[in-house]
């Protein structure tokens, strides 16, 4: 199961529902009872911190330690 979020056209609503994958795309009606209805575009965020760069690691089989 996925959550998605639709519009109503007609009330100008915004919901979600959890449907199965399958059903993403099928007809589904709003709170007040339209049909006219649109599913949205959602970006996910992931969770994170934004940093440098990944810090440095050693090379080759020991960690670099034995390769000059």
């Amino acid at each position: 199961m996925a959550r998605y979020e639709y519009r109503c056209r007609s009330c100008g609503a915004t919901f979600e529902q959890t449907r199965p994958m399958a059903e993403a795309n099928s007809p589904t009606t709003c709170p007040a009872g339209h049909t006219d209805t649109v599913k949205l575009f959602s970006a996910i965020s992931v969770g994170g911190r934004a940093g440098g760069p990944a810090p440095a690691a050693g090379g080759g089989c020991c960690g670099g330690a034995c390769c000059s």
